[in-house]
């Protein structure tokens, strides 16, 4: 059972941000496997207004707004782009070149699963990430991740798109599954406004404790 008190970011009277841990829903799903929403609005004793979500196998920073006004400031950042997202991905092949932008089309499929093309087809939607190699070892690759866009498994779908499938992610092109459902893919920083205040705030939220993910973490506090 994970200790919620432990993964908090910031609590306050509008908003919670927690760390959410790989391979946990972060709303209620079929599987009938306990959400951050559930957890949060336990903790709070209030009810939780999601956001933004992140998939179930990536880690990292979810928002949840404690009241409808906090939840439209919130979600009007959002909407203006004026919220800044940065993640980390640990992938087996190194990008060439090693920083770029990618600038696509994301379509979604009868699967639940996404396609991504260079050019524009029908129903299709325009996705736009910049990422950058931070480090690498004998046999991975880490990543930054600045997205523009926010589509489903948007981060997921351009890195596989340039031979560089996220560690653990078979839905798209991975090699195996990390053993307890998680991929290597964390929600790494988020700097917002206050949606009442206006004050400016930047979270970061710590990696996920296994071996990898700290062996790249070493190399982000060099």
């Amino acid at each position: 059972m994970i200790k919620l008190s432990d993964r908090i970011l910031v609590n306050n009277h509008q908003f919670i941000a927690i760390n959410k841990p790989g391979g946990t829903p972060v709303q209620p799903d079929p599987t009938g496997d306990s959400a951050m929403t559930n957890w949060a609005e336990s903790y709070c004793k209030t009810p939780i207004f999601l956001v933004h979500r992140l998939d179930r196998p990536t880690s990292g920073i979810v928002l949840m707004a404690k009241n409808k006004t906090a939840l439209e400031g919130l979600n009007e950042q959002f909407r203006d782009r004026s919220i800044r997202k940065s993640y980390l991905a640990i992938t087996a092949n190194k990008p060439d070149p090693e920083s770029g932008e990618l600038n696509q089309f994301l379509k979604k499929t009868a699967t639940d699963k996404v396609k991504i093309t260079n050019e524009e087809i029908p129903g299709s939607q325009a996705v736009s990430l910049s990422y950058k190699l931070l480090a690498s070892s004998d046999n991975y690759h880490l990543l930054e991740i600045t997205p523009v866009t926010g589509r489903l498994h948007q981060i997921r779908a351009q890195l596989a798109s340039i031979g560089c499938p996220i560690k653990g992610d078979v839905k798209y092109g991975a090699r195996r599954n990390n053993e307890d459902r998680s991929i290597h893919l964390h929600a790494w920083k988020l700097s917002l406004k206050h949606p009442i205040s206006g004050e400016a705030i930047s979270l970061k939220a710590d990696l996920p404790e296994d071996a990898l993910w700290q062996f790249f973490g070493e190399s982000l506090t060099s």
